[in-house]
C-alpha cells in the first residue's frame, strides 16, 4: 500500500504525523511504518484490479475495518447440479460455491467501492425435486448497506444451475433471481455477477455496480473470450449470423441451399455458433453435432425433464425412419379414406423393439401382443364433425377463426390484377370477373355495391408463388399453381368462397394456363371446385407454416433478443420486462434449423415449397415484413380488415364484426399495452429519460442495423424518442411472442390432424389442366382416387401429423401469461400492482372467450359441430388443448 520516497518531487505524506493525530492509539497502527520517515501513498488496487485513489488520496480501508462492528448475515442458495459425471473433492465436502457480496453504496470515507464480503457455500440439503440447498454465513461489517450484486465462482467440477440466492439482512430478506448455469472454474475461472432484483436504468445505476454492469454486457458481447473458432457448450456469448447452416452439401449436393440473409436473399439474423466454414463451400457453415446456442438459453434441466420441444426435434430424425418401415408403400397415396381414419381408430403396428414410447408416448399405444402401436388421437376437427373439412362454409370459417387468420384480406382494388412481368409470366388480367361475382352472390347486391360496403375479401397467393410454380414443378412428386380465393361477406358476419382461380405462368415451352372455379351444382363441377380447394387451402398451409408461423414468429423474434443480451443489462427494466417473452426461443430455432427448415428436413420434404421453402419466405420478409405492422391493429388495418375508430372499444372498428382471431385478440393486445404503458411509465416518467437511456438506444439502433440488417434503411421504423414509442415496440414484441405465436401454433394439431383439412402439399395437377384421355378417365370414373392422389402421400401426412401432435402440446411446466410474475416485478408494489391489474384483465377475457363461445349469433365460433375458438385463451393444461398463450416462442 505505501513505498519509501523515491524523489523530492514526489508527494509525500508524514504518515507518523497524519496516523497520530487521526487515531487514539497510533502506535498499534504505525507498526508497519518506520515513523518518522516519509513515504509516498501508492493507489491500491481494487477488488477488479483498478486504482481506487490517487496520490493525494489516503485510502483507509485497511485501517477502518479494524474499528467496524461486524454482523453475520446468511444466505441460502437453491441450485440444481448439472448432468455431468465427474465429482470432485469440494463436491463430496459439498463445498462447490465461493460467494461474494457487493455492496451498492460507496464509502463515505473513500467514496469508492466498498470490499465485497465473501464465504464458501455449503451444501444442506438435496430436496424432492433435485434441488440443492447451500449455505453461506458472511461476516458483514455493519455499515455495508445495500448488496446490489453477489458474484459466484463454481469450483466444483461440473455446471451448476443457480436458482435463486436468499440474503436474511437486518432490514429484511434481500433475493437475488438467478435462473441461470454457472460454468466449472475449471472451464470458465471468471466469477459470475448476479444483480438484485432492484432494477435501474443505465444513469441512476448505483457508482459500485456501474463497472459490473459494464463488464457483464462486455462477457455477452464476446469482448472477454480468450480464444476464437466455434463457441463452447458454457459459453454466453450473443452475436449475429445468416442462415448459411440449412444446407448440406457436404454431405449429399443435392442438400445444398443458398445463403440465407443479404442482398441476394434478405432475412433477420440467427444465433452465431462459430463454427468453421465448410473447406469445400466456404459461404456455408459446417453441419457437425448440436448448433450452439448461449447456454442459459437452453432449456433447464427443470423444463427439459419434460417432454418439450427440444426432446421434440432431438427425438424426430430417429422417429421417422421406423415409421416408413411400418408403412406399405409410404410414397403412394392413401388408397381410401377409410385408411386415413384407421390412422385414429387402429393406428400403425411398429417394428418390434421400436421403442418409439419414450419419444411419443401421447401417440404410441402398447397392443395386446407386446408390439407398439402408433395410434394418433383423433383431432377436435374430427370428433366435432368428420365431414366439416369439405364444406365451403367451414373453408371460409377457418380463414377467421382457424389456424392462420392472418392472409385473409379486403378487396380493395378491382379488376385484380397482377403487378408482375406479363412478358415473363403471361396475361396479368384476372379472369375473375365482376359477372362471375354476381352470378355467384344471386342477386344480394350487385357487385358495384359489394365491392363499395366491403363485401368482397381473398387469399391472394398469386404473385407470391407465381415465380415459383415452373421451379416447384420440376420437384418429384410436386405440383403448384399461382393462387386467389374470392369470398363474400354475408349479413350474418361469416364469409362465402365465390370463386378460385388457379394460374400455371408461361415458360419456353408452354403458354400460360388458367381457370376459375366457383362452387358446382353439378357433380363434376363439386369434385372440380373440391379440388380447386384442395390446392388453394395447401397454398395457405405453406404460407402458415412458412411465414405466419416460422418467419414472423420464430425467426424475427431472435434479433430482439440477441440484441437485448449484447446491450441491456440484466438489470435494465426492459430488459427484467422483455426476457420472458425471449425465454427459450433461440434453443428452439436452433432444433430447427437442425431437423425442421434444413435441407431435407420436414418442411421441406412435406409442404409444396420444397428446397425453395427459406427463399420463399426469404422473399415474403424482403416485400412485405414490417416491423411497424407487426402489432394487432395495424395488421388488420394494413388488410383492410379494420379502420381506425377512436369512439370503437379498441381504437378500431372492424370490416368482419365476427372474427374471432381478431376479437379476442384486440382484448389480449389491449390487456399487453396498458400493462406496457404503466411498467414504461414508472420507470421513464418523461421523454428526457427515454433518449438519454444509452443502452436502450444500443439495444434498438443494433435490432434494426444488424438484427434486421437487410431491410435497415426502411422509412418506416419506428424511433425511440418518447415514452409512446417504446411503449409501441416493447407491445409489438410481446405480442408477436405470445399472442400472434400461440393463435398460429396451439391449433396445429386440431385443424391439420386430419390433413384432408389442411394438406401441406397437391402432388398432382388438375385433371382439366391439358388432360390426357388416362388422366381424365380416371377422374370421371373414381374421383375419390383424383383426390386421394392429390393429398400428401402416406410418409409425408404421418410425418406432417407426428409433427402437428408434438409441436402442439404445451409441457406441463409451461409458463403462461399473467400466470406468476417475475421475480423483479414482484419486488417493486407499483410494478407488482400493475402486472395484478394485468392478470384480472386477463382472467377477465377467458370468460369473455367462454361467453362468445357459446353465443349462437357468433357463426364464426358457434353452431352446430363448430369448433370453439380458444386459442387465445391464457391458461392451459398441458398437451394438445387448442387454448393457452405461453409469454414466448418456445415450441
Amino acid at each position: 500500500m505505501f513505498c519509501k520516497e523515491a524523489s523530492s518531487g514526489l508527494q509525500t505524506l508524514n504518515i507518523a504525523k497524519n496516523l497520530s493525530s487521526e487515531f487514539t492509539k497510533p502506535s498499534a497502527l504505525i507498526n508497519p511504518l518506520s515513523a518518522g520517515h516519509r513515504y509516498k501513498l501508492c493507489p491500491r488496487p481494487n477488488l477488479r484490479g483498478r486504482c481506487t485513489v490517487t496520490a493525494s488520496k489516503f485510502d483507509f480501508d485497511w485501517i477502518a475495518k479494524e474499528r467496524v462492528k461486524k454482523i453475520k448475515v446468511k444466505g441460502i442458495i437453491t441450485a440444481k447440479q448439472g448432468l455431468l459425471p465427474s465429482v470432485g473433492f469440494t463436491d463430496l465436502l459439498g463445498i462447490s460455491l465461493l460467494v461474494e457480496l457487493i455492496s451498492a453504496e460507496t464509502d463515505p470515507r473513500t467514496l469508492m467501492e466498498k470490499d465485497p464480503v465473501k464465504d464458501h457455500a455449503r451444501r444442506l440439503v438435496i430436496d424432492a425435486h433435485g434441488e440443492d440447498q447451500y449455505e453461506c454465513v458472511f461476516d458483514m461489517p455493519e455499515d455495508f448497506g445495500a448488496v446490489g450484486a453477489i458474484r459466484v465462482l463454481n469450483e466444483a467440477h461440473r455446471e451448476i444451475f443457480l436458482k435463486e440466492m436468499k440474503l436474511e439482512l437486518p432490514d429484511g430478506p434481500v433475493t437475488f433471481t438467478c435462473n441461470s448455469w454457472v460454468a466449472s472454474k475449471s472451464e470458465d475461472p471468471t466469477k459470475r455477477t448476479f444483480f438484485s432484483n432492484k432494477s435501474y436504468l443505465p444513469l441512476q445505476t448505483p457508482e459500485p455496480l456501474k463497472q459490473l454492469r459494464k463488464e457483464e454486457l462486455e462477457t455477452l458481447q464476446g469482448k472477454n473470450r480468450k480464444h476464437s473458432g466455434e463457441f463452447e457448450k458454457f459459453e454466453r456469448v450473443y452475436d449475429y449470423d445468416m442462415y448459411n447452416d440449412v444446407g448440406d452439401p457436404e454431405k449429399d449436393p443435392e442438400l445444398a441451399r443458398p445463403v440465407i440473409g443479404g442482398l441476394s436473399h434478405p432475412y433477420p439474423r440467427r444465433c452465431k455458433t462459430g463454427r468453421k466454414p465448410s473447406r469445400k463451400y466456404p459461404s456455408i457453415e459446417t453441419r457437425k453435432g448440436e448448433f450452439y446456442v448461449p447456454r442459459d438459453e437452453e432449456f433447464t434441466t427443470i423444463k427439459g425433464a419434460t417432454f418439450t420441444g427440444k426432446a421434440v426435434l432431438a427425438a424426430l430424425p430417429a422417429v421417422f425412419p421406423q415409421i416408413e418401415a411400418a408403412l406399405v408403400d409410404p410414397n403412394m397415396p392413401f388408397p381410401h379414406f377409410k385408411s386415413i381414419e384407421d390412422l385414429f381408430e387402429e393406428g400403425i403396428e411398429l417394428p418390434k423393439d421400436a421403442g418409439l414410447f419414450p419419444m411419443i408416448p401421447r401417440l404410441v399405444k402398447a397392443a395386446a401382443e407386446a408390439d407398439d402401436i402408433l395410434q394418433f388421437e383423433s383431432p377436435i376437427l374430427l370428433d366435432k364433425d368428420r365431414f366439416s373439412w369439405i364444406r365451403d362454409d367451414e373453408f371460409a370459417r377457418q380463414t377467421l377463426a382457424g389456424l392462420n387468420p392472418y392472409c385473409i384480406q379486403l378487396v380493395q382494388e378491382w379488376p385484380l390484377k397482377s403487378k408482375l412481368d406479363p412478358a415473363v409470366y403471361g396475361d396479368p388480367n384476372s379472369l375473375i370477373t365482376s359477372e362471375i361475382v354476381e352470378r355467384e352472390i344471386k342477386g344480394v347486391m350487385s357487385f358495384d355495391e359489394a365491392l363499395e360496403n366491403k363485401r368482397l375479401f381473398m387469399l391472394d397467393y398469386h404473385d407470391l408463388l407465381l415465380p415459383y410454380v415452373n421451379k416447384v414443378r420440376e420437384l418429384d412428386d410436386s405440383t403448384l399453381y399461382a393462387s386467389r380465393a374470392l369470398f363474400f361477406l354475408s349479413d350474418d358476419s361469416t364469409l362465402r368462397p365465390v370463386a378460385i382461380e388457379l394460374t400455371r405462368p408461361q415458360d419456353v415451352n408452354k403458354p400460360q394456363w388458367r381457370q376459375v372455379f366457383t362452387p358446382g351444382y353439378d357433380a363434376t363441377s363439386c369434385w372440380l371446385w373440391s379440388l380447386a380447394k384442395t390446392h388453394a387451402i395447401s397454398h395457405d398451409a405453406g404460407y402458415h407454416q412458412l411465414i405466419s408461423h416460422w418467419l414472423r414468429t420464430h425467426c424475427c423474434m431472435e434479433p430482439y433478443i440477441i440484441a437485448a443480451n449484447r446491450q441491456l443489462s440484466a438489470m435494465h427494466p426492459i430488459y427484467r420486462l422483455l426476457h420472458p417473452h425471449f425465454r427459450y426461443t433461440m434453443e428452439i430455432n436452433a432444433r430447427a434449423r437442425q431437423s425442421l427448415v434444413n435441407a431435407g428436413g420436414i418442411i421441406e420434404s412435406c409442404f409444396w415449397p420444397g428446397k425453395y421453402s427459406l427463399e420463399l419466405s426469404s422473399d415474403v420478409y424482403d416485400k412485405l415484413w414490417r416491423f411497424d405492422r407487426e402489432g394487432l391493429p395495424a395488421d388488420l388495418i394494413s388488410r383492410g380488415l379494420a379502420v381506425e375508430d377512436e369512439t370503437a372499444e379498441h381504437g378500431v372498428r372492424l370490416t368482419i364484426p365476427d372474427y374471432p382471431f381478431a376479437n379476442d385478440g384486440l382484448m389480449l393486445w389491449d390487456a399487453l399495452k396498458e400493462w406496457v404503458t404503466d411498467y414504461v411509465k414508472h420507470y421513464y416518467p418523461d421523454a428526457e429519460q427515454v433518449r438519454s437511456d444509452e443502452e436502450l438506444k444500443e439495444w434498438w439502433n443494433e435490432v434494426k442495423n444488424i438484427g434486421h440488417g437487410d431491410k435497415k434503411n426502411e422509412p418506416w421504423w419506428p424511433d425511440l424518442k418518447t415514452q409512446d414509442d417504446l411503449i409501441g415496440v416493447v407491445t409489438t414484441i410481446a405480442w408477436v411472442a405470445s399472442g400472434h405465436h400461440a393463435a398460429v401454433n396451439f391449433g396445429q394439431y386440431g385443424y391439420g390432424g386430419y390433413f384432408p383439412n389442411r394438406p401441406t402439399t397437391a402432388r398432382t395437377k388438375m385433371p382439366v389442366e391439358e388432360p390426357t384421355e388416362e388422366v381424365l378417365k380416371e377422374f370421371y370414373d373414381e374421383p375419390e382416387k383424383t383426390m386421394l392422389k392429390t393429398f400428401p402421400s402416406k410418409k409425408q401426412a404421418t410425418k406432417v401429423m407426428l409433427t402437428l401432435d408434438l409441436l402442439s402440446a404445451h409441457s406441463p411446466d409451461e409458463e403462461y401469461l399473467g400466470e406468476n410474475p417475475e421475480a423483479s416485478w414482484a419486488h417493486e408494489p407499483i410494478i407488482y400492482a400493475a402486472y395484478e391489474r394485468f392478470k384480472g384483465k386477463l382472467q377477465y377475457l377467458e370468460g369473455v372467450i367462454d361467453e362468445r363461445n357459446v353465443n349462437v349469433s357468433l357463426k364464426n365460433r358457434t353452431g352446430a359441430g363448430v369448433v370453439k375458438y380458444e386459442l387465445l385463451k391464457p391458461i392451459s393444461e398441458p398437451g394438445v388443448t387448442g387454448m393457452g398463450v405461453p409469454y414466448s416462442v418456445s415450441i
